[in-house]
């Protein structure tokens, strides 16, 4: 539907719109955001694991593809695993309990090259080739209390896209930095015993924000397993803002419908488009999520009007209800980012 034209009013940011300032966010590197679940625009026609053009979404039977193997440990210390054959996030999660004989439900979230709790090297919807995966495991549960002294609780969600909604960020000086049992990676379970397992990082937010201001209410809470050398690791660390791309020269692209592709890596207009729209989505929803940023991405970047592009953000994404402001703001970053101004 044409903008203007009866689309849905500006909603309220969901958590709080954050400005620049950096919090408790994990160490520097590439956004890995929230997953795979995301995908949800049809597939463009691409490479499939079989090397093969390919403009459906029908995978070749197994048999027929491809050995791509990627090895994997345990974030808080284990053997190097290897794992191969699958197409999103939940099948690799299962692939790496079954690596470690562990029920798939304990891995957390995975990042990228490193076995810190880095928040910007999270896995989401790519994997450079090359890249070595570092699951993290369910560790301490903890309940806390905390008084919603003010609308924004300065916190960031994104999810693992398999049903885990965890903290990204927590903005310095915020109703969440006040309180040093949270940490950055913490998976919110539940809200005063409503549990929001399954939930999507989205729903979280909604969540948060419909607290009602001047009350107490309770997170449960799931904290990562660390090992001996992050026991003491504080989560401090800057803004965040790269993209979900692997150190390999080519990624391997996990879709929530359809087979996984390789692809080359994202060029430098995508980075900059991916990098600015997932500043957006956190302005203005309060998740981050570079694979949700990348879909938008691929929809706008041949849309030829700021119209056309909320057509095709109402057709493949229309649950999140995008406002008109927003979707203008997207327009306008992925026109400077093709103009290299940004």
């Amino acid at each position: 539907m044409p903008l203007g034209l009866g689309r849905r009013k500006k909603a309220a940011p969901l958590v709080e719109n954050e400005e620049a300032a950096g919090g408790r966010g994990g160490t520097a590197g590439g956004d890995g955001g929230g997953g795979a679940g995301h995908g949800a625009a049809a597939a463009a026609a691409g490479t499939d694991v079989t090397g093969t053009e390919h403009p459906g979404l029908h995978a070749p039977p197994a048999a027929l593809r491809p050995r791509l193997v990627f090895h994997t440990q345990l974030a808080h210390g284990s053997p190097t695993g290897r794992i191969e054959g699958f197409s999103n996030v939940r099948e690799l999660y299962g692939k790496i309990a079954e690596a470690f004989r562990i029920p798939a439900g304990e891995v957390m979230f995975c990042t990228l090259n490193t076995h810190k709790v880095d928040m910007e090297k999270l896995l989401g919807g790519q994997i450079g080739l090359e890249d070595f995966i570092f699951a993290h495991t369910k560790g301490q549960r903890k309940e806390v209390e905390v008084l919603k002294s003010e609308e924004a609780l300065g916190l960031t969600i994104t999810d693992n896209g398999a049903g885990y909604a965890f903290i990204k960020r927590i903005k310095e000086g915020s109703v969440i930095d006040r309180v040093p049992l949270i940490g950055v990676g913490d998976m919110i379970e539940a809200i005063n015993g409503r549990s929001l397992v399954g939930a999507r990082h989205y729903d979280v937010a909604r969540a948060l924000k419909e607290l009602p201001r001047g009350r107490t209410f309770a997170l449960q809470l799931t904290e990562p397993r660390k090992a001996f050398d992050m026991i003491s690791q504080r989560t401090a660390g800057g803004r965040s803002g790269g993209t979900a791309v692997g150190s390999g020269r080519g990624t391997l692209r996990l879709r929530a419908h359809g087979p996984a592709t390789v692809e080359e890596q994202p060029s430098a207009f995508e980075e900059r488009a991916i990098a600015k729209v997932d500043d957006l989505l956190e302005s203005y929803m309060g998740i981050r999520d570079t694979e949700l940023a990348a879909t938008m991405v691929e929809l706008g970047r041949d849309a030829r009007d700021p119209d056309a592009l909320a057509q095709a953000l109402d057709s493949q994404l229309g649950d999140f209800a995008f406002p008109d402001e927003f979707v203008f703001d997207v327009w306008g970053a992925i026109g400077d980012a093709k103009a290299g101004r940004c």
